[in-house]
């Protein structure tokens, strides 16, 4: 599982964090634990495989944004049964 993070240009409220959470939910319905912060400009989510960065950019630029770029990093569960 890859943990990935965005940095996305545009972000100035709550309302935008939902419209790029929404974008990414409709990309990758199976993605997990999406966040966004308009505050970082960052938005995170853990996907098991790795996702494609032009369909990302194309998607958020048609919402309004600029994907301005993508890290990965493993993801390891926390907790108990992690």
């Amino acid at each position: 599982m890859n943990k990935v993070i965005l940095k996305i240009d545009g972000m100035m409220c709550g309302m935008c964090e939902a419209h790029i959470n929404d974008t990414i939910r409709k990309i990758y319905p199976k993605a997990k634990k999406l966040s966004s912060s308009h505050r970082k400009g960052e938005t995170s989510f853990v996907l098991d495989d790795e996702p494609d960065e032009q369909k990302l950019k194309n998607a958020i630029a048609d919402t309004g944004y600029e994907l301005k770029s993508i890290s990965f990093e493993p993801y390891r569960k926390k907790g108990l049964f992690g």
